[in-house]
């Protein structure tokens, strides 16, 4: 076992029951772990005409170098395979909390690789060396709930489990993963899982991993905790008093909004995207109800994308609001949405694919498609994405986010949440909120620090935001690859003696202080910018077409912004020009500038501008010769 490294990646092959292990320093040198490793494990594995359910894909599951260190939110994990969720299949990715990935390192592995389709419902079951696959036909066609309840009755309380609901089993395009402790995983990689028929991953481990500096990565945890002493806390929006209490997820060390509470003798989630699935925005029901706690159970137990439903419940509203669909055709009661009879009508119809549900099963956008063209015309009030996300971060509001949108397959939420949240810190001081703190000034030399430009600020303006939407996302890859958690980092804001603006250093010297390898901010990120350059080539090698398909959806260069297009700011405000509050009410997106926007953006990555294809000298300068060399072959480099 290296510092920081479990030393060992798990092979299984399910059509032909084969095991075995890989050395993990062959990926991890160049790659991290965490996404850069299962893209880089994916590239090498996956063929490029496999469909997301065909059983040469890759169902990837990874922790990163922080996993297993407690005290500053680093034990995160994912899982990556190609994903049927949107209208194009596309390598996908899904980020968790709990402590499934970390047992996994626990047990001596740093990710997990799962390929081929086994003859009947199985499980594995991973106990440090000991690796099995084990009949699940018992369990196949019951809830993920269900299936966590009977694994420990069998198999003791100390495992931590991966699982799949009805909805995963019938191939659902947005059918997600459940863990310990209520941590979901969207993307549709459930459905990917299913075609497998691998009803559930259980793990156990007692193999903890070591710092090559454990002094300095207590003393980093300590400054990590001071800086967030203060933490951003309005009243916590999911907590019900007397119902829901805080929970810290497994190692964390700082804490959250994270809320929990029992019901019927069991533990449940009431978090974020999840507690908000069944809030209609006219009544915008904050904190949740017990009907909104019942459809989060819902999603959880089939294994349904909450930010799909969040979009998907609206829209049928509007659709039956607008004559365009009625009870006896879609066999829901559509007059009752937002009771419990209704969201447990639409949950089983989808998870089981049963009438109109099989339909919905597609997806919101498709499933609009084949409506009609006024069931088109609604999704823009919805959805956000070509993932079919429910819309948060409007672009039309935050112009970065138009480049973090544009270049990826699903809702890049770990990119998309930082501009917004300083944004939201901003307005909170700007409104005069008691615990506002974060200035214009603080605004700006953030900007500066982490954008490379205090102009990025200035959302009312293009300029500064190519730049600033590389440098997201280069740190953002490097902090999926790590993995450390998104509500915490980057450290762009902190409320300790001296200023409110953070540490981009941090993440380089936690990195350091466990593997013992000499990374500076300028050398992590340098690795997060190889890593998206791997996304790139796997996405143009799948179909991708370049710059024809770095586009968001086409209602935000139509469709004016409006009050109910971003949450958090009805009125649409954001820090214009010397730190003034500007409303950008009725605000499209403007072609030229944007595509001017992709061109300095594309200048920026050292791609080829007219096409968005990268270059052979920029992969061949970030150590990705092998790959400039089959992008080459396929005609797909500059």
């Amino acid at each position: 076992m290296k510092y920081g490294y479990a030393g060992n990646i798990l092979k299984i092959d399910l059509s032909k029951n084969h095991i075995i292990k890989l050395p993990s320093e062959n990926y991890t040198e160049k790659f991290l772990g965490g996404r850069g490793l299962a893209a880089k494990l994916f590239w090498d594995l996956v063929p490029s005409y496999a469909k997301a359910y065909d059983p040469e894909n890759c169902f990837i599951c990874v922790n990163g170098p922080t996993a297993g260190f407690n005290g500053f939110a680093g034990n995160r994990w994912q899982v990556c395979a190609k994903a049927p969720a949107g209208k194009t299949e596309a390598f996908s990715y899904a980020n968790f909390g709990g402590r499934w990935g970390t047992i996994l390192k626990y047990a001596g592995y740093d990710g997990l690789v799962v390929q081929g389709k086994a003859a009947q419902p199985v499980y594995i079951l991973i106990d440090n060396e000991k690796v099995e696959i084990r009949n699940a036909s018992s369990l196949w066609s019951k809830s993920t709930f269900e299936v966590c309840d009977l694994l420990k009755a069998e198999l003791g309380k100390k495992i931590s489990i991966l699982t799949i609901g009805q909805a995963a089993e019938n191939l659902v395009s947005f059918a997600s993963l459940l863990a310990d402790d209520g941590a979901s995983g969207s993307g549709g990689l459930g459905g990917v899982m299913g075609s497998k028929l691998l009803k559930a991953i259980v793990v156990t481990g007692n193999n903890r991993p070591e710092a090559a500096h454990p002094e300095e990565l207590q003393n980093l945890a300590a400054r990590i905790k001071q800086m967030r002493k203060r933490t951003y806390s309005v009243a916590t929006p999911w907590a019900v008093p007397g119902v829901t209490k805080p929970h810290i997820c497994y190692g964390c060390g700082l804490g959250c909004a994270r809320q929990t509470y029992i019901y019927k003798g069991k533990r449940y989630k009431s978090f974020c995207q999840a507690a908000g699935v069944y809030v209609q925005p006219e009544e915008h029901k904050i904190p949740p109800g017990e009907n909104q706690r019942l459809a989060t159970r819902l999603c959880d137990g089939y294994g349904l994308d909450a930010s799909v439903m969040m979009a998907m419940i609206p829209w049928l509203k509007a659709c039956y609001q607008e004559g365009l669909l009625d009870e006896q055709k879609t066999g829901l009661p559509l007059s009752k949405i937002g009771s419990a009879e209704f969201i447990e009508k639409l949950t089983r119809k989808i998870a089981c694919r049963e009438g109109f549900g099989d339909i919905l099963a597609k997806g919101t956008i498709e499933a609009a498609e084949l409506i009609g063209e006024g069931a088109k015309a609604l999704l823009s009030r919805f959805v956000a994405a070509k993932g079919n996300e429910t819309k948060d971060y409007d672009p039309r509001l935050i112009p970065i986010s138009v480049l973090l949108y544009a270049t990826e397959p699903r809702r890049p939420i770990q990119q998309l949440h930082e501009p917004s949240m300083l944004l939201m810190m901003w307005l909170k001081w700007m409104r005069g909120d008691e615990d506002g703190f974060f200035t214009s000034n603080d605004f700006r030399k953030a900007a500066e620090l982490f954008w490379g430009d205090p102009i990025a600020a200035d959302f009312t303006t293009y300029k500064g935001k190519p730049l600033a939407a590389k440098k997201i996302q280069d740190r953002t890859y490097a902090k999926e690859s790590m993995v450390l958690c998104d509500f915490k980092w980057p450290m762009t804001w902190a409320f300790y003696p001296g200023g409110h603006v953070g540490d981009p250093t941090l993440e380089s010297r936690i990195f350091s202080a466990i593997t013992g390898k000499d990374v500076d901010e300028d050398g992590l990120n340098r690795i997060g910018e190889r890593i998206f350059n791997l996304q790139r080539a796997i996405l143009l090698r799948q179909g991708w077409q370049g710059r024809q398909d770095d586009r968001v959806l086409d209602y935000y260069y139509r469709e004016p912004l409006n009050e109910n297009d971003v949450y958090f700011t009805p009125e649409c405000e954001v820090m214009g020009l010397y730190g003034k509050a500007t409303s950008l009410m009725g605000a499209t997106l403007k072609e030229a500038a944007v595509e001017n926007m992709k061109t300095e953006y594309y200048e920026l990555r050292g791609w080829d501008a007219e096409s968005g294809f990268p270059t052979k000298y920029r992969l061949e300068s970030l150590g990705l010769e092998d790959i400039a060399s089959d992008l080459n072959n396929l005609g797909l480099l500059k």
